[in-house]
């Protein structure tokens, strides 16, 4: 009897980071479920890569209920869900701060917190973070649930090492994705599947080893840094 393929659970799963991610891991040999809230990328993103898909919310508890619904077994969770928004303090509203709050924070609570149940020893549930965590001017929404995002893994490690489940952050800084728009027109950037290697070395670490935060930053200075499209080297 051939043994089943371990599961992976990739939220943000639509397209940038999420995908990149999928994309390793199903060259590893797991079953990706991918998750987002737009059924239509989310159905392309899981036809390319061969994965299955469920639409959903994961800052909705039902939704992520009805995600791990079905499965036995959960081998990883990789968090890259997310909202980018908001603006300086003075002019940001308390709506905004709740919408950024519920899609970066509450997600990444719910989303471990019920896959832990499907866990066994060897597990990993790795959080996509953001150097934004640090505190970044205008972005003190995204900051905010980026920080607690960061607070809730270390938390969450403390807990659950000693059941053989590894808990990471990988934290990178600007990445050239959709969702993070005009932002990153102007300054040097990762790319997805920069994250993405990042969580396939993570995937690779023996069980045995703990390492909590892979940090990630685009050079700034030197021959590696990414020129504009339509720049010279002169």
């Amino acid at each position: 009897m051939t043994a089943r393929a371990p599961v992976a659970v990739v939220t943000g799963g639509s397209g940038g980071i999420g995908r990149a991610c999928a994309e390793v891991l199903v060259k590893r040999g797991y079953d990706v479920l991918l998750t987002a809230r737009r059924e239509g990328p989310l159905r392309e993103s899981a036809d390319a890569l061969g994965c299955r898909w469920k639409t959903g919310d994961c800052s909705l508890e039902a939704d992520v209920d009805a995600l791990y619904a079905g499965e036995d077994a959960v081998a990883m969770v990789v968090h890259a869900a997310g909202l980018y928004e908001g603006t300086i303090v003075k002019r940001q509203t308390v709506d905004v701060v709740d919408r950024v709050l519920a899609a970066n924070l509450r997600s990444a609570y719910l989303v471990a917190s019920k896959a832990l149940p499907f866990m066994s020893a060897g597990g990993r549930i790795i959080f996509i973070s953001s150097i934004a965590s640090r505190g970044q001017p205008t972005l003190s929404a995204y900051s905010m649930s980026k920080a607690g995002e960061n607070a809730l893994a270390i938390a969450l490690a403390g807990e659950v090492e000693k059941h053989g489940i590894g808990v990471h952050l990988v934290t990178p800084g600007p990445v050239d994705t959709p969702m993070f728009g005009d932002y990153v027109a102007n300054v040097p950037t990762l790319r997805a599947d920069d994250v993405a290697r990042a969580v396939g070395w993570l995937e690779e670490m023996p069980p045995h080893v703990v390492l909590r935060e892979i940090v990630l930053e685009p050079v700034m200075t030197g021959p590696f840094v990414p020129k504009p499209e339509g720049a010279s080297d002169a």
